[in-house]
């Protein structure tokens, strides 16, 4: 039963395998809370074995039955129209997240509607994409073919935090690849899932293509073990990600991981503080810290260090930590309580260490229902200690002095991470240089930036391959060489 009457599911009792809503095979069950005040907002069917084989199931069977005939225009069709059915649902989407993971509402609505954007982006690329390229054989022949086939079934495996967009990230491209998808949703967050499906089904996408369960880590691996799934993407923690990685490794089954990180801002001596802090104090408060590339070490030299703590602890007075539905709260609530007691253990561990508590480090005083943290800053971060290494997932950010500019370049990428790092200075060049020389999947300029529509992914152990843009879709494909006497008909010269 749905308990909030926020989003009306149509079947959240249920599971969407091979185009209908099946019964789970057991009576488990999933209650997920609302994050800003522990009620309980929806609750979901819990998957087990026998579910995941029937999901498999059905994806392997569409594979192999007409949708793999299917033109890449076909694929960018049912795309177009799922983007539209989720434009209308944003709405939904947005209360989702809000409620699941905590983010301020007014953003939830803005970012909402990405998830349509991202459909409608691989929908406009299936037109334009080279699936086939003619090539001149080298060693006899008259016809090279360079052609792109879809990996095969695909189990796509996405967090918490921003599930809507992650997810769209995985089962967009891999449809217009030609890929079949099961869509394991994570329990803290099954909402945007179901609804997914209810698109998928509104739209007549065809049976089996996209199927969607709900499991936490002991299914989901079965899934992962899977023998008839060909290809794995997850997005998640760094350590989920080398135990998926090595279970991948076992049956060589491709695998793109989309893991965490302990990204870097360099602010250079020609940048202002004050600008800075204030960059810095509005990304930090961006899902309430729980963003994987989100700007955590912040790097500067030993002579500014302490204007750039005073800058930040002043800039810190203007967050207002409360409800995700009040239109002047820009810090909402961590996601789950656990999410909550790991960062006050990390908080605690940065004192106990050594580095100094300059504000924040505990919970609102005024907040005693939900899973509120202060927005908390530490300084003179070594950054070997646990709060400088390791990825916090919250509302925290540590300063760390660095000799000089090089020294600062050392800094950040002494890190097993390498996913977002930012270089503030006025001088362009100056960022494109550094920038180079920083071992991470972004760069920004000035500020905390991405961007899935050019290419999203991490180096080192912050992940595997990327997301997003056409460097997206590369990783739903496998590439085939033909060689032929000739043109086939359908090449025209």
């Amino acid at each position: 039963m749905t308990v909030n009457s926020r989003i009306a599911f149509k079947r959240p009792g249920r599971f969407f395998i091979d185009g209908e809503w099946v019964a789970p095979s057991s009576t488990q069950e999933i209650t997920v809370l609302s994050a800003h005040n522990e009620e309980i907002f929806a609750v979901f069917p819990e998957a087990q074995a026998a579910d995941v084989d029937r999901a498999v199931a059905a994806a392997k069977a569409a594979f192999e039955g007409p949708w793999q005939r299917t033109t890449p225009q076909e694929r960018a069709g049912y795309l177009g129209a799922m983007a539209a059915k989720l434009m209308e649902r944003s709405p939904d989407l947005a209360h989702a997240w809000t409620n699941q993971m905590g983010i301020v509402h007014q953003m939830a609505s803005f970012g909402a509607m990405g998830t349509a954007g991202t459909f409608g982006y691989y929908a406009q690329l299936g037109a334009t994409f080279p699936f086939e390229e003619i090539h001149e054989p080298s060693y006899g022949g008259g016809t090279g073919l360079l052609v792109r086939e879809a990996v095969g079934v695909v189990a796509a495996i996405v967090p918490w935090n921003a599930p809507a967009s992650l997810m769209s990230y995985k089962v967009a491209p891999a449809i217009l690849a030609g890929c079949t998808v099961i869509l394991k949703a994570s329990p803290e967050a099954p909402s945007e899932a179901f609804i997914l499906a209810e698109v998928a089904e509104e739209v007549g996408l065809p049976a089996g293509v996209l199927n969607v369960i709900v499991a936490d880590r002991e299914v989901s691996e079965l899934l992962v073990r899977h023998p008839n799934v060909d290809k794995v993407s997850f997005t998640g923690s760094s350590v989920a990600g080398r135990r998926i990685a090595s279970i991948c490794g076992e049956r060589i089954a491709r695998c793109t991981l989309e893991l965490g990180g302990k990204s870097a801002a360099l602010i250079l001596d020609d940048y202002s503080v004050e600008q800075a802090a204030q960059s810095l104090t509005g990304s930090m408060t961006l899902m309430s810290g729980q963003v994987c590339a989100s700007l955590t070490r912040i790097v500067v030299t030993q002579k500014r260090h302490d204007s750039l703590v005073e800058a930040l602890a002043e800039s810190f007075k203007s967050i207002k930590t409360g409800d995700p539905y009040d239109a002047g709260t820009n810090l909402g609530p961590l996601a789950v309580k656990r999410q909550l007691d790991r960062v006050l253990g990390y908080i605690e561990k940065g004192k106990q260490e050594g580095a100094k508590l300059v504000t924040g480090g505990g919970r609102p005083p005024a907040l005693n229902r939900g899973w509120f943290v202060e927005p908390t800053l530490f300084c003179n971060v070594d950054n070997d200690s646990t709060i400088g290494r390791e990825e916090i997932f919250g509302p925290v950010l540590s300063v760390i002095s660095a000799k000089d500019e090089e020294d600062a370049v050392r800094l950040a990428n002494d890190s097993i991470y390498g996913l977002n790092n930012s270089v503030f200075t006025n001088d362009a060049d100056r960022a494109y240089q550094i920038g180079r020389r920083l071992r991470s999947g972004t760069v920004g300029h000035n500020g905390f930036r991405t961007d899935f529509n050019i290419a999203f992914g991490g180096f080192k152990q912050s992940g595997l391959g990327r997301e997003g843009g056409r460097e997206g879709l590369l990783p739903y494909l496998e590439t085939k060489t033909m060689l032929l006497d000739k043109d086939p008909s359908h090449i025209q010269r």
